[in-house]
């Protein structure tokens, strides 16, 4: 019924007063993040380590699909082609260490609530996420906000976002209201309910193939990334989670644990594999 979109939220203010541009390519990104810290009137990213999985949900999964390629890793590393191991994997791990710096101090301590409450005050420049949040902080942010997709190595790569099915709807096979079901569900897929549903929740957005123009500009900066990059899931969701350990919580772990610096990239990517290995076994 809807998807969110990973990325980066900004407040305008605050790079309107330091002169920062939006930056394109990872080595602009960094030195937009040298600017505010050198600045030092706010934290160049609210994020935190305490819940784990804001670490991989706002970083890993966030940055990763320019590194392993969207689909085409996500269904390797699913067939057994490539592992966590492989640079593409482990790469996105030593970019989050170097976030390290940017997050201000006792990040390790920071819950995912203080991380909101740290940019939608004021106090931080960045803040590393997605689409879901449009809703909460037009509502609490006192300040012009907006929006980048995961930073390209180099300009002319292509560029790739983390596009993730979030909300399903389906009929009980058993249900004793079929027709009246499938007629509810046919109005959920049709243009009407697309407009409707993604203007009345900005954020979560349509996977009709009907273009749907939204009122609010931050959600339309998320969804017009569409139409110049390539569309992935998370990597960790499909199939791979279905085991113990989990991926994706095994992924949580090991996103803080990076950049808590309590284990290395190369580290954190080979317990994750050998977790994965341990039942999973796509040869098979």
């Amino acid at each position: 019924m809807a998807s969110v979109i990973h990325g980066f939220i900004y407040n305008k203010d605050a790079f309107d007063k330091l002169g920062l541009k939006v930056p394109t390519t990872r080595d602009e990104f960094f030195a937009v993040l040298d600017k505010i810290k050198a600045d030092g009137t706010y934290i160049p990213m609210a994020m935190g380590t305490k819940d784990l999985w804001e670490a991989a949900t706002m970083g890993y999964q966030n940055i990763g699909p320019n590194y392993w390629k969207g689909e085409d890793g996500r269904k390797a590393l699913i067939s057994g082609k490539e592992k966590l191991t492989d640079a593409a994997w482990v790469d996105p791990y030593k970019e989050l260490v170097k976030w390290k710096p940017y997050l201000g101090d006792g990040f390790e301590a920071q819950s995912y609530s203080d991380s909101q409450n740290l940019f939608t005050l004021g106090k931080a420049a960045i803040y590393p996420s997605g689409s879901w949040e449009i809703g909460l902080f037009n509502t609490q942010a006192q300040f012009k906000m907006g929006a980048f997709p995961p930073p390209i190595a180099k300009a002319g790569d292509t560029a790739y976002i983390s596009d993730h099915p979030d909300i399903g709807v389906g009929l009980n096979a058993k249900s004793t209201h079929q027709e009246e079901a499938k007629k509810f569900l046919s109005w959920v897929a049709s243009d009407e309910f697309a407009t409707i549903y993604a203007n009345a929740l900005p954020g979560f957005f349509s996977l009709n193939s009907h273009p749907v123009k939204m009122s609010d500009p931050l959600a339309q900066a998320f969804v017009s990334w569409r139409n110049d990059h390539k569309s992935t899931v998370r990597s960790t969701y499909q199939i791979l989670s279905r085991g113990t350990p989990n991926l994706e919580n095994a992924t949580w772990t090991e996103s803080a644990n990076v950049i808590n610096g309590t284990d290395t990239p190369a580290q954190a990517a080979e317990k994750l594999q050998k977790g994965l290995d341990s039942w999973y076994k796509p040869a098979k």
